[in-house]
């Protein structure tokens, strides 16, 4: 009688279980079977059969789902290979990165009638350029294409058009109200084309899936909870906007489904295809080193000319506006145009400043600067969430010469109504606060009566794809461009680009800096991505980040005398470590935890290290340990 090895989305390796005759014949690996684990009957993956009778005793599975197995070759092994690589238990993976329909079919409920978002109003695409891109892609076999585009419009362009003649693809987008969109912009494809998100009723994306596996879709659009569809003969891979961080998991195992969707290509062997305006530095080093191919297809689309502003010599407005951005907004606004503001600070003032003793209010957990919300009239912390009365004297001197310093959204938005005196919505998430409120908010901004906007960059991802501006102004740039993390400036240059993107490519795009040498400007405005990259990738491989090391972040919570014998464990392991840590910090729940980053130009070595702490360290008492392999 045949054994067989079950994989269940719990913290828990592969189990063993007896196959009965009954079932022998329609068991395969990949199918979705049911089994006793304690006292539960629970639903999980067949992995494997064996002959070998194992030295205990064993259940017999209860039941096997389907007719065919939802887990194909490629897809198990990926299972397993997302488990090694981010040192992380098989069924946890399974939970984590698998819907969970694909285990346990839920019927549909009857739901009201879902809000419709308009489609992308798509750029023109010629003949020749679909053939670059098909013969870019080559035969059916694995290889990695990024797309290097003028502007996310183009990039949905060239990919709506190409899945057009293309069967059995799977589109991934890194955010759920994008991947909604350029569905709804698919639908003429009828029932071949289907949506795969987490924020879809459970009903619902059961009745996708079940969809997929008839063969009735042969088109899946979605975001990480499609990293698993279970595609019939799937042909082709696309990662679209490749650069964007919200590809990376931020809770529980924080794996990357980009890379986990190359790796997914590697193993069905066929094209994955990366789109990007702003590629990031690792996806852009692999094409220039030639471990990917690059299509260039930048020199279609006009892009909008970008002006900086040097905030120290100019005539301004207000303290953190000039005049230059004002009168360029009343010369959009006579146009009829919409004008767009962006900063990247939420709130009204950033500060209370004490002009007496130069005190300013801080969170009492985390020594971080209180931010003033006329909401509510509070002072709330933007990293815990505390909150606080507004003091009406100063907590360290008890004077009341308090003055409010620095602007947020809610500020901006203030002082644009009084200077125009027009329609304005602001975007943050302080405004964001229930799941229909984005797509609610994406409707109100299309009115014709709402002129202007003001909002934080979560409007980029709200608005992407959308060229309907006018002009638009960044505020402060140069807070992202000096954050203490060595990605700052690919980051920032990715966030203006994005900006950049949801403007007419006869409008303009002004940038308020008091750093207006800084060579990120200028290839900013001469629209190089080339330049700055090359730039960017010297600079890192002269001091040794990604992508010429590897790295990996260890978090231990609530011991530090535990982070010290893992710096120990690590320094055991290779002393050619790189170690930066432990650094002490605080959690947004008020907790202590101890980060240690991990740098060495083998990734082998760094999971040597860790497996090794895991084993030393990872058995004890209250120790929490957490592994961010690949840190961004």
């Amino acid at each position: 009688m045949p054994f067989v090895d079950i994989l269940f989305p719990l913290t828990l390796g592969p189990l063993t279980y007896r196959c009965p005759d009954a079932l022998k014949e329609v068991a395969e690996p990949g199918m979705i079977v049911s089994a006793p684990l304690k006292n539960n009957i629970v639903t999980g993956v067949l992995l494997m059969k064996t002959s070998a009778a194992p030295p205990r005793h064993v259940k017999d599975i209860a039941e096997v789902h389907g007719t065919r197995p939802l887990f194909s070759k490629p897809m198990m092994k990926l299972l397993m290979w997302m488990s090694d690589y981010y040192l992380a238990p098989s069924g946890i993976i399974l939970k984590q990165a698998a819907p969970k329909e694909l285990l346990v079919r839920v019927k549909p409920k009857k739901a009201a009638e879902d809000f419709t978002i308009d489609p992308y109003d798509l750029l023109p695409v010629t003949e020749p350029d679909i053939r670059m891109c098909s013969h870019a892609l080559g035969t059916q076999s694995f290889q990695s294409t990024l797309l290097h585009a003028s502007s996310s419009l183009q990039e949905m362009s060239l990919v709506s058009s190409l899945i057009r003649t293309t069967g059995s693809v799977l589109v991934l987008f890194p955010e759920i109200i994008a991947a909604n969109r350029f569905f709804r912009t698919m639908q003429d494809l009828g029932d071949r084309a289907c949506i795969l998100h987490s924020d879809m009723p459970a009903g619902k994306r059961s009745e996708a899936i079940q969809g997929i596996v008839s063969g009735k879709h042969d088109i899946v659009i979605g975001t990480r909870t499609a990293l698993f569809a279970p595609l019939l003969n799937l042909k082709l891979i696309i990662l679209m906007h490749e650069q964007s961080g919200s590809y990376k998991l931020e809770d529980g195992i924080r794996f990357n489904a980009r890379d986990c969707a190359v790796m997914r290509g590697f193993l069905e062997k066929i094209p994955v295809l990366l789109t990007s305006s702003a590629p990031s530095m690792e996806s852009w080093s692999n094409a220039v080193t030639g471990r990917y191919r690059l299509l260039d297809m930048r020199s279609a689309v006009k892009t909008p000319k970008i002006r900086t502003i040097d905030m120290r010599f100019t005539k301004k407005t207000r303290p953190y506006l000039s005049s230059s951005v004002i009168e360029a907004s009343k010369r959009s606004l006579q146009k009829n145009e919409k004008v767009l503001f962006l900063i990247n600070r939420r709130g009204h003032s950033t500060m209370l400043h004490c002009a007496e003793c130069g005190n300013t209010e801080r969170c009492a957990g985390c020594g971080i600067p209180l931010v003033l919300h006329r909401d509510g009239n509070t002072m709330q912390c933007h990293y815990c969430g505390s909150s606080m009365a507004v003091p009406e004297t100063c907590n360290k001197c008890r004077s009341s010469r308090l003055e409010l310093l620095g602007a947020g959204t809610q500020k901006i938005e203030e002082d644009m109504r009084e200077l125009f005196g027009v329609g304005t919505v602001r975007f943050d998430s302080d405004k964001i606060t229930r799941k229909t409120t984005e797509r609610d908010m994406l409707a109100h901004a299309s009115k014709d009566v709402t002129r202007m906007l003001v909002g934080t960059k979560i409007l980029t991802r709200i608005l992407g794809g959308t060229a309907q501006f006018g002009l638009a102004a960044i505020l402060n740039p140069d807070i992202s461009l000096n954050k203490p993390d060595f990605r700052a400036r690919e980051k920032a240059f990715q966030e203006i680009v994005a900006v950049r993107d949801l403007v007419r490519p006869s409008g303009e795009m002004l940038l308020q800096t008091r750093l207006p040498h800084d060579p990120l400007f200028k290839y900013l405005r001469d629209d190089d991505f080339q330049a700055f990259a090359a730039e960017e990738l010297s600079l890192r491989k002269a001091l040794h980040f990604p992508p010429y090391s590897k790295m990996m972040d260890i978090v231990i919570s609530g011991n530090g005398i535990l982070s010290e014998k893992a710096v120990q464990v690590i320094t055991l392991s290779s002393r050619e470590i790189e170690i930066l840590g432990p650094t002490e910090r605080m959690t947004k729940k008020g907790r202590t935890e101890y980060s240690i980053l991990m740098k060495h130009p083998k990734r082998k070595v760094l999971h040597a290290a860790a497996r090794l702490l895991l084993e030393k360290i990872g058995h004890i008492k209250d120790a929490e340990i957490r592994i961010d392999v690949d840190p961004c």
